[in-house]
Formats: C-alpha cells, sequence, structure tokens
C-alpha cells in the first residue's frame, strides 16, 4: 500500500487465486479474485480479468491463464 500525496492509498494485488467467467444475457465476462498486500485470503475481491490485466499484466505469466 502506498500512500500518495492527496493522503489516498493503492492497495497492492499480490495474487491471482481463482478465475470465473460468466454468462450475461449474450456475453461472457471474465472475473479473477485478487488476493490484495493489505487483506487476508478472506479479504480476496472479485475483479474484471480485462481491467486487472491491462493494469497488473505481470500477475498474468502468458502460459498459465488463457485470454
Amino acid at each position: 500500500m502506498a500512500v500518495k500525496d492527496s493522503l489516498t492509498y493503492e492497495d497492492v494485488p499480490v495474487e491471482i487465486l481463482d478465475r470465473q467467467v460468466r454468462r450475461l444475457r449474450n456475453k461472457e465476462v471474465a472475473s479473477v479474485k485478487v488476493l490484495w498486500r493489505s487483506q487476508s485470503v478472506e479479504g480476496a475481491t472479485w475483479e474484471a480479468e480485462a481491467a486487472m490485466k491491462a493494469k497488473y499484466p505481470h500477475l498474468f505469466p502468458s502460459d498459465s491463464i488463457p485470454a
């Protein structure tokens, strides 16, 4: 967690714990369960996979999670 000049902080993701694809009407939405540095495993959250890949590509080894 890094404190910024505006006294806000950005929590840093540590690991992707799980992945799911949900069907919503006529499209599929991929989500990943993210373990954050300041949280326990119970505090992990589901986030949009595309957004997490864009912001934190290092969490997605190219051979382990297909796009």
